[in-house]
């Protein structure tokens, strides 16, 4: 038994010998004939090896890049978050612009008067016919029957002026009276008040005008300057309707304010500089 082990061995030794020189052989001499032998054993190997090796490769790359493009989206969203708030911004100071422009172009036809901005701190009576409350008041040169203007017209005049806040009433309410003239017939005999048989709208009401006037529906109502308390021709608003009272004999006109009373923003106190003697155009 001893000496077939033995044959067994010196075999395997001389066969693994052999197959390594054949290999060193056909290293050294470019074997094609034995590396292709060797080839057909080893090749189906490698591709398993390799397609193994792809396969994890793959799963690696498709994770790192599924990261990468997660990182890229969540930057790409906040760029977009940035560039809307940017938007936003720049629509903001577009609009405040264009209010200011016209503010402007008022003040320019009104030389003989100074204008005050003030911020609205909160509402008089709580509602926005009574009137608002005003954040400056005497200390700043505010004081009583002194008009409100914005970039739209009209809003209403000062009622209490004291040392750090005023209070002023707007056009929609009832107790007011300005003196308004209608721009298409220059009539100048119309007194505007608040007007609320329609809850769901603010209108102002026109009255006191010839039974015979002229008056139409989109005729634009400006303030006439009489009674020296308002300036003459600040805007007001159009004409939505007109009312013939056959009792009163006078004419009567519906009016849609310029000013959108629930979207206040920048107001300006109209100041005379000639206090003493105080005469508006």
């Amino acid at each position: 038994m001893k000496p077939f082990k033995n044959k067994l061995a010196v075999t395997i030794i001389v066969l693994s010998v052999a197959f390594l020189g054949i290999i060193i052989f056909s290293v050294k001499n470019g074997s094609n004939s034995v590396s292709s032998g060797i080839g057909s054993v080893v090749s189906p190997l490698q591709k398993i090896v390799y397609k193994v090796n792809d396969k994890i490769k793959s799963s690696i790359d498709f994770f790192a890049n599924f990261s990468k493009v997660k990182q890229e989206n969540e930057d790409l969203k906040v760029k977009n978050s940035e560039l809307e708030n940017q938007m936003v911004e720049y629509s903001a100071l577009k609009d405040e612009n264009e209010r200011l422009r016209e503010v402007l172009k008022f003040k320019n036809s009104k030389s003989n008067y100074d204008y005050v901005g003030v911020n609205i701190i909160g509402y008089s009576g709580g509602t926005v016919s009574r009137g608002y409350i005003v954040d400056k008041g005497t200390n700043d040169g505010i004081e009583k029957d002194m008009i409100i203007i914005n970039y739209q017209g009209l809003v209403g005049k000062v009622t209490q002026a004291e040392s750090n806040y005023s209070v002023v009433e707007t056009i929609l309410n009832e107790n007011m009276a300005v003196s308004v003239m209608v721009d298409s017939t220059r009539e100048t005999t119309g007194i505007l008040r608040g007007y609320k048989e329609n809850k769901n709208e603010d209108f102002v009401k026109v009255y006191n005008l010839p039974i015979d006037s002229e008056i139409k529906e989109g005729d634009v109502i400006l303030t006439s300057g009489l009674g020296m308390i308002y300036p003459k021709e600040i805007r007001i608003g159009e004409v939505v309707s007109v009312e013939t009272d056959n009792v009163m004999v006078m004419k009567n006109a519906i009016v849609k304010p310029y000013v959108d009373f629930n979207k206040l923003e920048e107001l300006f106190v109209v100041v005379p500089k000639d206090k003493i003697n105080v005469k508006y155009d």
